[in-house]
């Protein structure tokens, strides 16, 4: 299973995504942009999408919370140790309140690694994230496992107009 992404005005996103009503597509919204996403066996219905192998998954997207995307940049040679690090969190995460899924997702022709949680909301995700090491410096600065610094996107289901 591959998941895709791609970004732009949240009206150009919503047309695509009522063009395919039978496609697991995403609309998710965030400041100044809005991000679609589409999972699937097959090829994507999107004309320019950034590809990602699903490395681990948990729960059903829903598109009713908060979603957090841990984007990190992994050298070559830090990828098998961060693949070992950080693709087994389903047990870390499964029966937190609040959570709803998880992707751990390897980008096709690049060096991002992604983490993307749905929440029900920030508070949600705020509690798991002290209780679990994604502190990713730390490992960095031990490793040198980053090829740039990892940073966080957090977007919500639905764009401000419609809450």
């Amino acid at each position: 299973m591959n998941l895709y992404m791609t970004s732009g005005t949240p009206e150009f996103m919503q047309s695509i995504k009522k063009k395919h009503p039978h496609d697991r597509i995403f609309v998710l919204h965030g400041t100044g942009n809005s991000l679609l996403i589409h999972e699937t066996d097959n090829k994507t219905v999107f004309q320019v999408p950034r590809k990602y192998e699903i490395l681990e998954s948990l729960g059903q997207i829903s598109e009713k919370g908060y979603f957090v995307l841990h984007h990190i940049p992994v050298s070559e040679e830090g990828k098998p140790i961060f693949e070992f690090k950080y693709t087994n969190l389903s047990p870390t995460i499964e029966n937190e309140p609040g959570f709803i899924a998880l992707r751990v997702l390897k980008q096709i022709k690049s060096d991002t690694y992604i983490i993307l949680t749905e929440w029900s909301g920030p508070s949600s995700y705020d509690v798991w994230a002290k209780t679990v090491s994604l502190d990713f410096t730390n490992v960095a600065d031990k490793q040198k496992l980053f090829t740039s610094a990892p940073y966080v996107s957090t977007y919500h289901a639905q764009s401000e107009e419609e809450a």
